[in-house]
C-alpha cells in the first residue's frame, strides 16, 4: 500500500493547514490510519488516529481543541485539519497506517514520505 501525504508548507502562527493522506487502497493494510509528527532532536509523537467505520478520532492532548481529523473511505483519503498553528507544531507530519489499533497506534507497517509542516 502507498500513502502520500500531502498539503504541508509554512504558516504564520495562528493560522491553518489541511494535511491530506491518500492510500492507494482499501484493504484491510489501511483499516487504522494514523498521524505522527517528527521534530528533530525529541520522539516521533503521535497526533491523530482514526479507524474505518467506526469509533472516534483519537487527538492527542498537544493538539486537542485545534486539530480535527477526518476520513472519506470512498475516497480511501484522510485529512487532518490543523488550526491555530503554533510555533511548536512545526514538524514532518507522516501518515501511517496498520491493519490492527494496536499497530497503528505504536509502530504502523506503513508510512508515506512526510510532508513539512513549519509555522513561525
Amino acid at each position: 500500500v502507498q500513502l502520500v501525504e500531502s498539503g504541508g508548507g509554512s504558516v504564520q502562527t495562528g493560522g491553518s493547514l489541511i494535511l491530506t493522506c491518500a492510500a492507494s487502497d482499501q484493504s484491510s493494510k489501511t483499516t487504522c490510519i494514523s498521524w505522527f509528527r517528527q521534530i528533530p532532536g525529541k520522539e516521533r509523537e503521535r497526533v491523530s488516529t482514526i479507524n474505518r467505520g467506526h469509533g472516534v478520532p483519537y487527538i492527542a492532548d498537544s493538539v486537542k481543541g485545534r486539530f480535527t481529523l477526518s476520513r472519506d473511505d470512498a475516497k480511501n483519503t484522510v485529512y487532518l485539519q490543523m488550526n491555530s498553528l503554533k510555533p511548536e507544531d512545526t514538524a514532518v507530519y507522516y501518515c501511517a497506517a496498520d491493519p490492527s489499533a494496536l499497530g497503528c497506534f505504536t509502530s504502523p507497517r506503513h508510512w508515506g514520505q512526510g510532508t513539512q509542516v513549519t509555522v513561525s
